[in-house]
């Protein structure tokens, strides 16, 4: 089932901006609860066909909207007090279910907040719901959770993109203004470029893991996905910040992001990643982003071809560290604990193997599978110690292509979404999908994806990828290409 794919955003109250929301709010024009209810009752009328929301939080939402209400009335309020935001659900919520989009968590009820929920709540964001996604953020199509497909919104047979398809599924089809998501392998950016959405990854560190499940400690990364890069700004400004219950989590000053996204680009070196545009990219993608560079170029960044020669060993390299990452992380899930637990077990082992094997998924079990053969005695050096060698390469390629240029550009994804089920039973051809978007996870880099065209009418993702810190500069890159195009006001027909 296929959308007009060209049309507009209208203006309504449930497709404003961030900044357009948080104005009317504080003029009064509508209250949080009237834009709460409004966005609810979207959200009851998308889930038959998109599956964006594995909970909807409906008498907490509105709660969280009459007590914003009272500040704004109050003058007590912040920027972005009142508005609406949907949590991946991997952060952990106080008193909501918190699944993983796993049976393993079906019935898990968090005890406590994550840093990011905590966060936000405290800028006075109003929570949703909580957003569908790949099975402990294991896969790039959502198509692994056990709460079912999500589809994307602007062709209900295609996929979203994953493993955040659920929370870019829903800011693509205005079922709220902004959402949280996790990258480990590009699972911000790549479904934000195949639902047509401005998705960041900060820099590893900036924003805090504490609460948000772990799939692989040393590459996952919370972040945003919005409409435009002049709501990232925003959203990230009230993420960022050090935890010190986070031991990753880097003491140093979060800039105000909104600052500088207005400025020129002149003299802005972006380097153009060679081994981007190789076969595999899709010749309509590549000709989009072609397009896309040439209109950062005409505001006069300069443009340069940049070489990474390491690029292409990303996806190997990071299906050893990550699944060996995955392997030790969910070895908590055992029954024992908390969890899901088996019906009358046997013995100990009985309850280890059977709550395991009805919990988890078989993606999740593929790569926990993976991650203990390349930990085990005999292997670890072959193959683990090999691929975290291998990583220092990489890292050391964008080293020296940040010698030369500020931001590297290039795809987000070798292609628009693909059909549902087209891919799911070959592990080997969906990996392949996150192969541009890899390197920067590996290295820890920020990252980002913008929507730049459509390429058989389905949104083609522009990627840009910066130095540690440097959000604010990706953030004016990306805002100053959407002030020059409006790829990133369409939006799908059906969800108009």
């Amino acid at each position: 089932m296929s959308a007009d794919r060209n049309s507009p955003d209208q203006g309504s109250l449930e497709g404003r901006s961030i900044q357009e929301l948080a104005a009317g709010l504080r003029a009064r024009k509508f209250s949080s609860v009237e834009l709460t209810r409004q966005l609810l009752s979207r959200i009851a009328v998308s889930q038959p066909q998109l599956n964006a929301l594995i909970t909807v939080t409906e008498q907490q939402a509105l709660a969280a909207a009459a007590a914003a209400d009272a500040r704004l009335a109050s003058g007590d309020a912040g920027l972005l007090t009142g508005v609406p935001i949907i949590h991946k659900d991997i952060f952990c919520s106080e008193g909501v279910l918190t699944t993983c989009g796993s049976r393993m968590l079906e019935n898990f009820v968090s005890p406590y907040d994550a840093t990011v929920v905590a966060q936000l709540r405290a800028a006075g964001m109003v929570m949703l719901g909580k957003a569908n996604m790949d099975e402990f953020a294991m896969g790039s199509s959502n198509e692994t959770s056990f709460f079912g497909a999500v589809r994307n919104p602007w062709d209900l047979e295609r996929v979203p993109g994953g493993s955040s398809g659920g929370s870019a599924a829903a800011v693509a089809a205005r079922l709220a203004p902004a959402a949280t998501a996790t990258d480990t392998g590009g699972s911000i950016r790549q479904p934000a470029a195949l639902c047509g959405i401005t998705g960041l990854k900060p820099t590893y560190g900036r924003v805090s893991r504490y609460g948000m499940i772990a799939f692989a400690s040393s590459l996952d990364q919370a972040g945003t996905l919005t409409a435009s890069a002049e709501d990232a700004a925003l959203l990230l400004g009230a993420m960022a910040g050090h935890d010190p219950r986070d031991s990753t989590s880097v003491d140093a000053p979060v800039p105000d992001y909104s600052a500088t996204l207005a400025r020129p680009l002149t003299g802005l070196r972006l380097g153009i990643v060679r081994e981007f545009f190789d076969q595999g990219l899709d010749a309509e993608c590549g000709a989009r982003v072609r397009e896309a560079i040439d209109v950062l170029q005409k505001q006069g960044a300069e443009v340069r071809d940049i070489s990474c020669p390491s690029l292409p060993l990303s996806v190997p390299t990071y299906y050893v560290v990550a699944p060996a990452e995955c392997s030790s992380n969910l070895a908590r899930f055992d029954g024992v604990r908390f969890g899901h637990r088996c019906d009358k077990p046997r013995d100990l082992m009985d309850l280890y193997t059977r709550s395991r094997g009805e919990g988890f998924g078989a993606e999740v079990k593929r790569r926990i599978m993976t991650g203990t053969y390349v930990l085990s005695a005999g292997y670890f050096d072959a193959y683990y110690l090999k691929a975290q060698r291998v990583r220092q390469l990489i890292s050391g390629d964008f080293a020296r292509a940040f010698g030369e240029v500020d931001l590297l550009v290039g795809p987000t994804s070798p292609t628009a979404a693909f059909p549902i089920g087209a891919k799911i039973s070959d592990p080997i051809t969906m990996y392949l999908n996150d192969i541009y978007t890899i390197g920067a996870n590996l290295a820890g880099l920020p990252a980002m994806s913008i929507p730049c065209g459509f390429a058989a009418g389905l949104p083609v993702g522009l990627q840009l990828i910066g130095p540690h810190f440097s959000e604010a500069l990706m953030l004016n890159a990306a805002h100053r290409y959407q002030c020059e195009t409006d790829w990133h006001r369409r939006r799908p027909a059906l969800w108009s």
